[in-house]
């Protein structure tokens, strides 16, 4: 699967910037992964004939299996409602930002591995579809796929510890 390797937004922590298929056998306890979700998300189904058609998104499929099947003790993989919950296994949660802090929707599966479920956090009101309904521009494919601080916080406190 070949991408550009981004650097970091925060001047903060450890980032690598090449292929994290040569990083998951150095002995890590915990993944969290984001693969990308352009050939995934059921958001682009419209596509998926071509992309079928010339590999992007068998490719896609095989990257999230090497993910999962990675010989890491716990591994959270995160994803929009995607082709992975029908083609490898159902998603083993959905989350909204909304659970943890943010006034938005974005229906976001969780693909776990020897971790519990996520627990909201920080219950908001507002459900407004910000990411769904962003503007076209250069960068709206980066804007759309961050992950949300909030989600992000829940994540390293109720698993960075295990």
């Amino acid at each position: 699967m070949s991408c550009d390797y981004l650097p970091s937004e925060s001047p903060h922590g450890w980032h690598v910037r090449g292929d994290v298929l040569k990083l998951l056998g150095v002995g890590w306890d915990l993944m969290i992964c984001h693969p990308p979700c352009t050939d995934l998300a059921v958001s682009g189904a419209r596509h998926f004939a071509e992309k079928k058609a010339d590999g992007r998104q068998d490719a896609a499929l095989e990257f999230v299996r090497a993910l999962l099947g990675a010989p890491i003790e716990r591994i959270a993989l995160e994803n929009p409602v995607s082709i992975i919950s029908s083609r490898i296994r159902p998603a083993s949660q959905y989350i909204q930002p909304w659970q943890f802090g943010h006034g938005e929707t974005k229906k976001t599966g969780l693909w776990l591995k020897n971790l519990p479920a996520l627990v909201p956090s920080n219950i908001v009101e507002g459900r407004a579809a910000i990411v769904h309904k962003m503007p076209p521009g250069p960068d709206r494919w980066k804007n759309r796929s961050r992950t949300y601080q909030g989600i992000a916080d829940a994540m390293a406190e109720q698993w960075g510890a295990m």
